[in-house]
C-alpha cells in the first residue's frame, strides 16, 4: 500500500496560513478561484493498510519550506495576467482527445490561461532531464507508484500546502489506495489519475469440455491448479494446443500472485520482498514450469505471441489473470471474435486468505521548478479532479476505463456493464505497489528472481533474500543523497 495515512495531512505551519490569506485576496480580485467540482467521500476504508513509511530520502522534507515558498509565491500573483501553461502527456490519440475535451474546457473557464502540450519525448528520463535542468513543464503525467522514488529525490512539488488551502480537492473524492499511493512521508505529491485493476478470466466452454461446472470458476488456489490440470492438452507433435493456466501469463507474475497468496511487501517501514508468503508464491509458480515443462510453455507462448491477440482471446486458454482494459478488445481489435462462452471474476486466493487485486494507473504532477505554480495547480486539480475526470469518462472512447474518483463511476453507471462491475467492485480493497524510493528497482528486481526461479536457476527462497539485500542497499543509497 502507500506510505503515509490516506487523505492526513500533517502540520499547517504559519507559512501556510499567510499563504491561504494571500491566495483569497487574490482570488477575490481577479475572480480566478476555485470552480465548484462537487465530491462526496467515500465509503471506503482506509485501504489495505500493507504500506510502510519510508524513511524521508533525497532531501523531501528539506524541501517542504522551499515548496511552501514556492505556493506562496504562486498565490501572490494576480491570476489576471496571460500565463502559457506546458504540459508533459502521451502523444498520438491521447494528445488529441485530451486537448479537445479536457484542456480547451479549462481554458474556456480560465482565459487567461493557455496550455501548450508537449507530447512525450523519450519517457521518464527526458522528463528527468528536464527537471533537472529547470526547465521543466508546468504539469506532467507521471505512473502513479513512482510518486515516492520522484518525491524522494525532489523531482516534484509538494501538493500538500495547495490543499491545506484549496477546499475544491479532497483525499476522499478518490479510492483511498489511490490517494495514498501519491502520498510519501505524509506529504501529497501527485493527484490521481485513472485506474485498473486485475481479475480471472475464465473459459467456460474449456471448463464445459473437461467436465467441470462452468458457472463456479474456482475461488481458491487448490481449485485452480485442479480445475487447470484438465484443461492442458497436447497436440500430436508433443506441445501444448491448449493450456489451463499459466502463472506468469498476462498480468499474472510475483506481484499479483504475492498478494494472492497474502504476502505483504512492507512491514513496520521495512521492505519485505522475502515475505514468507511471497516465498510461497514463487514456489508455486516455479512448481507450474517444473510441472508443465517450461521449454513446452514457452512454445505455446511463442505461438499466441504470434496472433496479434490476447491469449485468452484465442479460446486455447482455459484462466488467465488479465485487467479490465483486455475486454476493450472486443471492440477495438478487428481479429477479436471469441466464439466461446466466458466470464470474469476474482483472482483466487490461497486458503485462508481473502480473494483481491492490485490496482496501477497513472496521476498528474507539478515537476519541481515550474515558473508558474499556482496557475498549474488550477490546472492540475481541474484535469485530474472531477470536471476534468468526469469529462474525459464520458468522451465516446472511453471503453472500459475506470476512473480514479468513485462518484465519476457511479455518475457514468460503468458498473452496468456486469464484466467491468466485477473489477469496479475490487477497487476499495485492492493492494498498491509499495510507495519507496526504492519501488522501482524492486518492481525490477522481481521480475528478475521469477524469470530465474521459472528457469530453475535458483530457490525461491535464496532468491528473495537476495532481493531483499538488494532492495535495502537501493534504499540506504538513496537516502545517503
Amino acid at each position: 500500500m502507500a506510505v503515509g495515512n490516506s487523505g492526513i495531512l500533517h502540520g499547517k505551519p504559519a507559512r501556510i496560513k499567510i499563504f491561504a490569506a494571500v491566495l483569497a485576496v487574490s482570488l477575490a480580485l481577479t475572480g480566478c478561484g476555485a470552480s465548484g467540482g462537487g465530491s462526496d467521500a467515500s465509503d471506503n476504508g482506509g485501504g489495505n493498510g500493507n504500506g510502510a513509511k519510508a524513511d524521508n530520502a533525497g532531501g523531501a522534507n528539506d524541501g517542504k519550506a522551499a515548496n511552501a515558498e514556492a505556493a506562496d509565491d504562486g498565490a501572490g500573483k494576480s491570476t489576471s495576467e496571460q500565463v502559457t501553461l506546458s504540459l508533459w502527456g502521451w502523444s498520438g490519440t491521447f494528445q488529441t482527445d485530451f486537448t479537445k475535451l479536457v484542456l480547451s474546457e479549462f481554458e474556456k473557464q480560465h482565459p487567461n490561461i493557455k496550455i501548450k502540450y508537449i507530447p512525450d519525448q523519450g519517457g521518464t528520463d527526458k522528463l528527468t532531464t528536464l527537471i533537472a535542468g529547470g526547465t521543466p513543464p508546468d504539469v506532467a503525467i507521471l505512473d502513479r507508484f513512482l510518486t515516492g522514488s520522484w518525491a524522494a529525490k525532489g523531482s516534484l512539488e509538494n501538493l500538500t500546502p495547495f490543499l491545506e488551502m484549496d477546499s475544491e480537492v479532497s483525499s476522499n473524492d478518490y479510492y483511498p489506495g489511490v490517494w495514498a499511493e501519491t502520498t510519501y512521508n505524509d506529504q501529497v505529491y501527485a493527484l490521481p489519475w485513472g485506474t485498473d485493476n486485475r481479475g480471472l478470466y475464465y473459459n467456460k466452454t474449456l471448463m464445459k469440455e473437461a467436465g467441470l461446472d462452468a458457472n463456479t470458476p474456482p475461488k481458491t488456489i487448490d481449485e485452480l491448479d485442479a480445475m487447470a490440470e484438465k484443461m492442458f492438452k497436447k497436440s500430436t507433435s508433443g506441445g501444448y494446443e491448449q493450456v489451463g493456466f499459466i502463472p506468469w501469463m498476462g498480468q499474472s507474475y510475483l506481484y499479483t500472485q504475492s498478494w494472492n497468496f497474502g504476502g505483504e511487501w512492507t512491514k513496520d517501514a521495512e521492505l519485505t520482498p522475502n515475505d514468507p508468503q511471497i516465498v510461497k508464491a514463487l514456489e508455486w509458480m516455479a512448481g507450474y514450469a517444473k510441472k508443465y515443462d517450461m521449454a513446452q510453455i514457452n512454445k505455446f507462448n511463442d505461438v499466441m505471441g504470434k496472433t496479434g491477440i490476447n491469449p485468452f482471446w484465442t479460446g486455447k486458454v482455459g484462466f488467465m489473470v488479465d485487467g479490465n482494459w483486455i475486454l476493450n478488445d472486443l471492440k477495438s481489435n478487428a481479429k477479436v471474435k471469441p466464439t466461446f462462452e466466458w466470464g470474469v471474476t476474482p483472482m483466487p486466493s490461497a486458503d485462508g486468505y481473502p480473494q483481491t487485486t492490485w490496482a496501477g494507473g497513472f496521476s498528474f504532477t507539478l515537476p519541481k521548478g515550474g515558473k508558474h505554480p499556482q496557475e498549474a495547480w488550477e490546472l492540475l486539480k481541474f484535469i485530474a479532479g472531477y470536471k476534468g475526470t468526469l469529462l474525459w469518462a464520458k468522451r465516446p472512447n472511453a471503453g472500459n476505463d475506470i476512473t480514479a474518483m468513485p462518484k465519476v463511476n457511479e455518475e457514468i453507471k460503468i458498473t452496468e456493464n456486469p464484466q467491468l462491475k466485477v473489477f469496479v467492485d475490487m477497487m476499495p480493497s485492492a493492494h498498491f505497489r509499495p510507495v519507496t524510493p526504492a519501488g522501482q528497482k524492486m518492481w525490477d528486481e522481481t521480475f528478475r528472481v521469477q524469470d530465474l526461479a521459472l528457469n530453475g536457476k535458483g530457490e525461491p527462497k535464496k532468491l528473495l533474500d537476495e532481493v531483499k539485500k538488494n532492495v535495502d542497499a537501493e534504499l540506504k543509497k538513496l537516502q545517503a543523497k
